[in-house]
């Protein structure tokens, strides 16, 4: 590392602004180990003590502690709030996108070791995040997009059959069927998807049919090694395994049929609960669906309601695109924008069409 001879005095205020931000950082961590128990606790720890080391880096450079600090960065500052109060799925992706951000890639005074942690961390963080997003994935993929589904499709059909000039009385009607329609068709595509996918999973997991006749195989030469083999093992290696586990079964008491130990698999409970999904499918679409109809509820007709509806639910799909952005990894606000043009540029294309519609019955 090649540092100037004489550091300026804007080198020491950003040199300050690190260590602020390493200090903040690593309370970050710290406060979401407190909410977690074994080897995640541990992880964030270590990441806490990793932005320390960076903190004395800065403070060596400084010759102390300096008698006034700046602020931390405002998202830090946030980071740090969410993490004492919530200490959920939400602060680790926020943290994974500021990992990625490291300001030591172009820092002559930070040494390669630093920025390396740096990229080191995002990585760490993006898998502490990943089994968050694996634990939430079936019942809250389906909230989400539930949501999403009924704010989009119901304020393209309130926009659509409002265009065509119809009383605000067949409006309301035409989007409460619309919620009741959607929503039940939701739930029962969420119910018969997540129930496929467990159902095509149960059949080609392993299975206990053949387990009481495993004592009976000859221990040198059986086909238990075939039944590896076509689980994607080496040859060597799937009679090395055979040859163990009939051993084992061999030596089990044989008083009742031989069982082999149930193997772990987390592939159902990334898929979620059917009854769940659909549930939650079901209940999500209607709250995002019953948005765009509020105005006429409450007695809006014409332009007012329109403007109304259409403010409530921008408000919802910023909302919705910001949290699968968070979920995700991906920047939030521009996945809430984008989710915005789609629900938006839906809306405007049946609003026309309404128009189109309603000039040519007239």
């Amino acid at each position: 590392m090649s540092v100037p001879v004489a550091p300026t005095s804007r080198d020491r205020r950003r040199w300050a602004r690190y260590l602020v931000n390493e200090r903040a950082e690593a309370r970050v961590y710290q406060e979401l180990a407190a909410r977690r128990e074994g080897e995640e606790r541990h992880i964030l720890l270590a990441l806490a003590e990793a932005e320390g080391r960076h903190e004395a880096h800065w403070l060596a450079l400084l010759g102390g502690e300096p008698a006034r600090l700046p602020r931390p960065d405002i998202r830090t500052v946030m980071l740090g709030s969410m993490a004492k109060r919530f200490g959920s799925i939400f602060v680790l992706a926020l943290a994974q996108n500021a990992e990625a951000r490291s300001p030591y890639d172009d820092e002559p005074f930070a040494t390669p070791a630093m920025a390396a942690d740096e990229k080191i961390h995002h990585e760490v963080v993006r898998g502490l995040a990943a089994r968050g997003r694996r634990r939430l994935s079936g019942t809250f993929r389906a909230a989400v997009f539930g949501a999403n589904d009924g704010l989009v499709s119901n304020l393209a059909l309130v926009m659509g059959v409002g265009a065509t000039g119809v009383s605000a009385q067949f409006v309301l009607f035409s989007g409460i069927a619309g919620l009741l329609a959607g929503a039940l068709s939701m739930g029962a595509g969420e119910f018969v998807s997540v129930r496929s996918q467990r159902e095509l999973l149960a059949s080609t997991e392993p299975s206990g049919f053949a387990d009481h006749v495993l004592p009976d195989l000859d221990l040198d030469a059986n086909e238990l090694a075939l039944v590896y083999r076509t689980r994607g093992m080496p040859e060597a290696d799937a009679l090395a395994r055979a040859r163990r586990v009939v051993a084992t079964a061999q030596a089990a008491d044989r008083s009742e049929p031989y069982r082999l130990p149930a193997e772990a698999s987390d592939e159902h409970e990334v898929i979620g609960a059917a009854w769940g999904a659909a549930l939650s499918s079901f209940l999500f679409f209607a709250s995002g669906a019953i948005i765009p109809v509020l105005p006429w509820i409450f007695g809006l007709s014409g332009l007012p309601a329109v403007v109304v509806a259409l403010v409530l639910v921008g408000i919802a799909l910023l909302a919705t695109g910001a949290a699968v952005g968070l979920l995700s990894g991906g920047p939030p606000l521009r996945r809430a924008l984008r989710q915005l043009a789609i629900g938006y540029g839906a809306a405007l294309i049946t609003y026309a069409l309404g128009l189109l519609f309603g000039v040519s019955v007239g």
